[in-house]
């Protein structure tokens, strides 16, 4: 018969490792959600989608890798964002296709 390991549980509070930086990509560039961040940030104004993909393109930030559709990519993983972390988002949405950085 085989014997039954048996393990004491440790009591006390364990505490949570501090938060790490988010690693950069390995090439370098950045992603969608934060080239449209900074995009925001320095035009400080309300934009679409479309007008923050364009504008990304032009500064060099960041491309679309053959996607036909970039600009309702970047509108869905915006909302996401807003969705899940409530509050604590970076974007904001002003009204009705438009996002600014949150306050």
């Amino acid at each position: 018969m085989a014997t039954k390991k048996t393990t004491t549980k440790q009591s006390g509070s364990r505490k949570k490792a501090p938060a790490k930086a988010k690693p950069k990509k390995a090439d370098g560039k950045m992603s969608a959600l934060d080239a449209a961040a900074k995009v925001l940030a320095e035009t400080k104004q309300a934009m679409t989608c479309k007008e923050m993909i364009d504008a990304m393109a032009a500064k060099g930030y960041w491309t679309s890798p053959a996607g036909k559709t970039p600009d309702r990519t970047l509108y869905s993983a915006i909302l996401r964002r807003i969705s899940s972390k409530g509050k604590d988002a970076r974007f904001q949405k002003t009204e009705r296709g438009k996002f600014a950085m949150a306050k």
